[in-house]
Formats: structure tokens, sequence, C-alpha cells
């Protein structure tokens, strides 16, 4: 196990950078000047802005830009007058010590601002799919069990309901009748400070995540499900599970021990998946239900065009479901023994 997870680990730092040089052509492609946003001065003289330029590294061609966005340039001595003579020494000290650079519009450093929305996403999304596959896992065997039955049918219907739904019209539904219509539920955020003072409140909490967590589990729900049924009912065409059917073993000790034992495995694989399907779609449920995460995040940094934000968000975001995948493989391993990683 130990062997295993070092070598995922390496095998995921290609990936890492790979990511990394990605979030870099983004803000290359995208338009616009950020010494234009950073100074935001109409009466700023060409002097001040090439100044500013230079201290950036921006002046620098792309390639260099990109070493000193990883690296950093705190080693590097920094021509800022242009006499072709460096005079003093850069402040970036690169992504790869944690310095992801500063805000546009917060004046705060990128590292801070994402670290705050992450816990946020983190427990929507977690929730989602924890409730996703409970939920998605007894339907796919319930269904497999009733095959071609009323309640199959049914499960089938609605699986294929669920991916299609789009996340954004199913919010603005819940928000209409549960929080418009009913008021019964909140309508967008994750706390009434009014009520928790600022601080925690799990009830308060729970409250605010029931709609967003819904919309979210609800394509876990409908993948998980249909791929549990076609497990299971593999399984069921088994010859163990027919001969512990012929010795007399009753149903539900064979649907426990023998069929829902060996479906399920191959189930697991899609936790890493499911984990960056989440992410990519919290970034709607969160815009939708205003809920302060990652991904609200990202949308206010795109309108704002804080590049810093945006590189920052793609690069955390790339790594989170790097670590979704890990934690697939792990629990592959966990889940069935006999699997050796070689």
């Amino acid at each position: 196990m130990s062997t295993y997870l070092v070598r995922r680990l390496l095998q995921a730092i290609p990936t890492i950078f790979g990511i990394t040089a990605i979030s870099f052509l983004l803000m290359l492609a995208t338009p616009g000047d950020p010494i234009t946003l950073i100074t935001f001065n109409p009466n700023s003289t060409p002097e001040a802005t090439a100044i500013l330029r230079r201290q950036l590294g921006l002046d620098q061609p792309p390639l260099v830009q990109y070493l000193y966005w990883l690296v950093g340039n705190d080693w590097v001595k920094i021509d800022v007058d242009g006499d072709g003579v460096g005079d003093v020494y850069g402040t970036r000290r690169g992504v790869l010590r944690g310095d992801l650079g500063q805000s546009i519009g917060l004046k705060q450093p990128v590292i801070d601002v994402i670290m705050e929305r992450v816990p946020a996403t983190l427990l929507l999304t977690g929730s989602a799919v924890l409730i996703g596959y409970l939920i998605g896992m007894v339907l796919g065997v319930l269904s497999a069990i009733n095959h071609r039955g009323i309640f199959d049918n049914i499960t089938r219907i609605v699986s294929v309901m669920g991916n299609a739904v789009p996340a954004f019209w199913l919010g603005l539904i819940l928000i209409i009748i549960f929080s418009v219509k009913l008021n019964v539920l909140p309508m967008s955020g994750m706390r009434d400070i009014t009520k928790t003072g600022g601080g925690f409140d799990l009830f308060e909490t729970l409250r605010y995540m029931i709609m967003p967590v819904t919309v979210l589990s609800l394509g876990i729900i409908a993948s998980i499900s249909r791929y549990t049924r076609i497990q299971v009912l593999e399984v069921l065409g088994q010859d163990y599970v027919r001969t512990a059917h012929a010795k007399g073993l009753a149903a539900t000790g064979v649907y426990l021990r023998h069929v829902t034992r060996n479906a399920l495995i191959p189930v697991v694989t899609l936790l890493g998946g499911a984990l960056g399907t989440l992410l990519g779609g919290a970034v709607i449920v969160e815009q939708v239900f205003s809920w302060p995460g990652l991904g609200r995040l990202v949308i206010e940094a795109v309108s704002k065009r804080d590049y810093p934000v945006i590189m920052g968000s793609v690069l955390i975001s790339g790594i989170l479901y790097i670590v979704g995948l890990l934690i697939s493989d792990m629990l592959y391993v966990l889940v069935d023994p006999r699997i050796r990683m070689e």
C-alpha cells in the first residue's frame, strides 16, 4: 500500500506541473492588460506604468514569466529604471513555495483568499458525494433485484432525468418552491449572521445546505444507481451466486454477502471522477445559491478579471481532483484486499 501510494504521488507531480502550465496559458490568452487593472488610474504616466511592468516581470518573455510565477523572482535583481542594471530583488516566492501572488481586486494574498473558500466547497461537495453514493447504491441494488419490475423502470427513468436536468434550472426551481412560495428554506448564503453572530451553527448551516446539496447530489445518484444496477445484474449471473441459491441460503444473505459486496467494488473507482464533476458543477450551484465557496470565487474573479485568483483557483481545483483520484485508488485497495497494485 505504501509503495503504491508513493508511486501514485510521484505520478501526480507531472500532472500538477501540467495544470500550472494550463493556468498560466489561460492567463496569457485572456484579453486585456493586467497593468491597467492593477493601477486603475487613467492619469498614470507611461513611465510609471513601465516601471510597474518591470517590477512585476511582465516585460519578460512568457516562458520567463512562467518560471518566475512557478519558482519566484526573489533571487533575481530587477531592472526597475530600465537602464540595463538590476536594482532590487523581486518579491515573489513562487507557486512551489506557496506564493500564488496578490489578488488584484481584494489586495490580499491569493492563497489566503482561496483557503477561505475551500472549506465551504469541500463541505458542499463532500456532503453531495456521501449522500449521492448512499442513495445511488441503495437504488441501484434494489433496481437490479427487482429487474424489469415497476421499481426498476421508475429508477431508470429517474436516473436519466437526473442526468438530463441542468443544475442551474433545478436550483432555481427549488428556490421558487421552498424559499419564495413555501418560505421554509433560506434562499442563499451559508448562514444567517443575525442568528449565528458570525460563528458556526450546525443546524443553521444544514438548513442552508439542503437545496445546494440536493442539486449537486442528484447527478451522482443518477450515475451511481445506474452503474450499481449494471454491476449487480452482472454479479447475479455468476456461478457462485447460483450455487448459493441452490444450497438453500436465504435470499437476503446471498444479496448482502455475495452480490452487493462484490458488485460495489467497481463503484468505488467512480469516486475520483465524481469529485471532479462536482468541483465543476459547484461553480454553477454556488453561484445560484450564493454559496461562499471556491466556485463562486472563480465567477467573481472572472468578472473582475482578477488573473492571480483565477490561476490559483484552477491550480487548487486541479490538486483537489488529483487528491480525489488518489483517495479513490486507496479505497479500491481497501475494499478488495485481493487486488495487488503492482
